[in-house]
């Protein structure tokens, strides 16, 4: 016997990328259904073989449904999550209306699955940031063997984490610099993509910093360590899908990078792809479409005591939310509900 599972948001790219992970993965489905909000009523999405047509989010009625994957956004989530919720429904949400919520909690699989047993709290489950979740999925077993202290993280964030109103601006802004009348002017992001790089993702809080930076610091601290300290540079640049990260972290005891790559190798959810030659490492282009989240250049950092470097890829539409949100759900149904 399998599960009963919606996925609300479902003509999203997040929404459309969990309905493929969910098939490519042979998620115990007995029921699916894929849910949208009423302008994209009917539209069709692709359930493995099976092709789904949306039914309206607003008038679906959730009881005897197992769970629920959202990928609405907060606004929405903020509706119809508790609906699903009380109606005995378990929501594992994209958006980041719940992250930090102390009732809820927040996972990443590979870093505190043992965190799912207080899904009983509110029958709801967060989904990390993006950037955050490929992240900590590389300081867990580093941080298990020699004690994260501080990590200092510079983002390389795709437009696809913008949804499709990014992606659409970085491809006519490119095509319209070779086509004179046809640019296009910044409209989902603040400046000119196409060519260039933003330092400015979310929006400005009172001390300088963006609410996608304060994202990483607060969800590191919630799902790996509440004592490590974090301060994080988050830029959106030209690149359709897969965000990248460069990471410097210091330990409490002295790692060599040898040993850390040898950890990383060994670690679920991490592939290590350091060669130290031209091409020994993984860019976002590569990343695209895998499960893995990518580590490379793994080196010391000579000005502190105990300090390592990392550059870290991962396709942000699958691990950064969608494929997390799965694998969420194996969790859920192994652990607690135990249908599959």
């Amino acid at each position: 016997m399998g599960y009963k599972v919606v996925v609300a948001g479902a003509t999203g790219n997040v929404g459309r990328e969990m309905l493929n992970i969910l098939a490519e993965r042979e998620f115990p489905v007995d029921e699916i259904v894929a849910l949208a909000s009423r302008k994209s009523l009917g539209t069709e999405v692709s359930f493995g073989d099976k092709t789904l047509k949306t039914k309206d989010l607003d008038a679906f009625d959730f009881t005897g449904w197992d769970i629920a994957l959202f990928a609405v956004g907060s606004e929405a989530t903020k509706i119809y999550a508790p609906k699903a919720a009380a109606s005995g429904c378990v929501v594992i949400d994209n958006s980041s209306l719940y992250r930090y919520d102390p009732k809820v909690p927040l996972i990443v699989p590979e870093v505190n699955a043992d965190a799912i047993y207080e899904y009983k709290n509110k029958n709801i489950i967060a989904n990390p940031n993006c950037s955050t979740a490929q992240m900590v999925v590389a300081l867990k077993p580093l941080h298990d063997r020699a004690r994260i202290k501080r990590v200092v993280v510079s983002t390389y964030q795709s437009v696809s984490g913008a949804g499709k109103a990014g992606i659409d601006e970085l491809w006519d802004q490119t095509k319209g610099m070779y086509v004179p009348g046809q640019e296009v002017a910044p409209k989902k992001f603040t400046k000119q993509i196409a060519f260039n790089v933003i330092p400015h993702i979310d929006v400005f809080l009172d001390d300088g910093s963006t609410k996608e930076e304060w994202k990483m610091v607060a969800e590191t601290k919630k799902i790996l360590d509440k004592s490590i300290k974090v301060t994080a540079t988050c830029v959106r640049v030209p690149v359709f899908v897969g965000h990248s990260e460069a990471i410097n972290i210091e330990f409490e005891e002295f790692l060599d990078w040898q040993e850390a790559q040898g950890i990383l190798r060994e670690s679920p959810g991490v592939l290590v792809i350091d060669k130290r030659e031209p091409g020994g490492y993984i860019t976002p282009v590569e990343c695209v479409g895998d499960y893995a989240t990518y580590i490379s250049r793994i080196r010391q950092d000579s000005t502190v005591e105990n300090g390592l470097n990392i550059w870290c890829v991962s396709d942000n539409l699958r691990k950064g939310a969608a494929l997390n949100a799965v694998q969420i759900a194996e969790v859920l149904g192994n652990r607690c509900l135990k249908k599959g």
